[in-house]
């Protein structure tokens, strides 16, 4: 390797271009449409399968000096950790709200992705720390079935709660340990499983309820046939929201096709909710997305200020929002 610097460059950064170009292409056949359900499910399988398998035989091989195998069995890991992360970010980019708290999730994502892409991050961060490998494993299955569990029909917030139970099962095998028995290792992963429901419960507000997203969002005077009539831009001066005499927040909502989810409109004024309107539940299947609107009539004696309009599911996850400022 040092008489040959090719080499030692292959060998430093080769995986990571095979990674992230296999992660690419990934993505580019998501963005293409081509990947549903049974993609999702799937990858996830062999994902679990493979790590089952190489947390099972791990010490063995270690014992026998089988580098090679090992190292090959967590390029491997890794490759599938990426291509899971990097396949459901569309996604998870479509459904966050940069400007509100389940931004974090998505840089969390955007990470997770670009640490397992390059190959010395994730051998210097990751590889010594396994319970940091479990934790990706963890994290990842998490991301890929709470996009995929909507898919058939489950609402965002059992998604979220089933996700966080299959998660924590599947790290039976890394639960049990070196000749440990499964009884115990299946009964610490269900004592974990509801541990992560718990602790779930209270962050599900920080986590955007992917696939559902607003496919269109606009401000108007008021709605005819359920399509917005006198769009309006920001800023808009008090006297003309007088003269218009309300105004009206058009949002429609992409859902994926069998999903039925109670969503509603806050509007806030300079960051304080004034007013919660419950919308007709959203049915998915619409590609442009089920469109719903409402109202506002009373913005009081003093209108002027920074407004947002929240879209937000029956428990309280950020699907959208929409924003403009009021002038004196």
């Amino acid at each position: 390797m040092s008489r040959r610097p090719r080499l030692s460059w292959a060998r430093k950064w080769g995986v990571s271009l095979a990674s992230l170009a296999s992660g690419l292409l990934a993505l580019f056949v998501f963005r293409r449409g081509l990947p549903n359900l049974p993609w999702i499910v799937g990858y996830l399988l062999l994902l679990w399968l493979v790590f089952a398998v190489f947390t099972e035989l791990r010490a063995p091989l270690e014992a026998r000096g089988r580098r090679l195998v090992l190292d090959a069995a967590d390029y491997t890991l890794q490759t599938l950790y990426h291509n899971v992360l990097l396949f459901v970010l569309p996604s998870y980019y479509a459904s966050a709200t940069l400007t509100a708290a389940n931004a974090w999730f998505l840089l969390l994502l955007a990470g997770g992705a670009l640490v397992t892409a390059v190959d010395p991050w994730y051998r210097a961060v990751v590889h010594p720390r396994r319970w940091l490998g479990h934790a990706l494993l963890a994290f990842s299955m998490f991301a890929a079935l709470n996009v995929a569990l909507p898919l058939v029909g489950l609402r965002p917030f059992w998604a979220l709660e089933g996700s966080a139970i299959l998660c924590a099962l599947a790290l039976t095998p890394a639960l049990r340990g070196s000749g440990g028995s499964w009884k115990g290792a299946a009964i610490r992963a269900a004592v974990f499983a509801g541990v992560a429901v718990v602790v779930l419960a209270p962050l599900r507000a920080g986590i955007p309820p992917a696939p559902l997203h607003l496919a269109r969002a606009t401000l108007a005077w008021s709605v005819s046939g359920l399509e917005p009539v006198g769009p309006l831009a920001s800023p808009i001066s008090a006297a003309n929201l007088r003269e218009l005499g309300g105004l009206a927040a058009y949002t429609a909502i992409y859902a994926p096709a069998g999903l039925r989810e109670p969503v509603f409109h806050v509007w806030k004024k300079d960051g304080r909710a004034v007013a919660t309107v419950p919308l007709s539940p959203v049915r998915g299947g619409r590609a442009e997305g089920f469109r719903t609107y409402s109202r506002k009539t009373d913005f009081g004696p003093s209108p002027a200020g920074r407004w947002e309009v929240d879209v937000v599911t029956e428990h309280g996850q950020l699907v959208g929002r929409l924003r403009f400022v009021v002038t004196e």
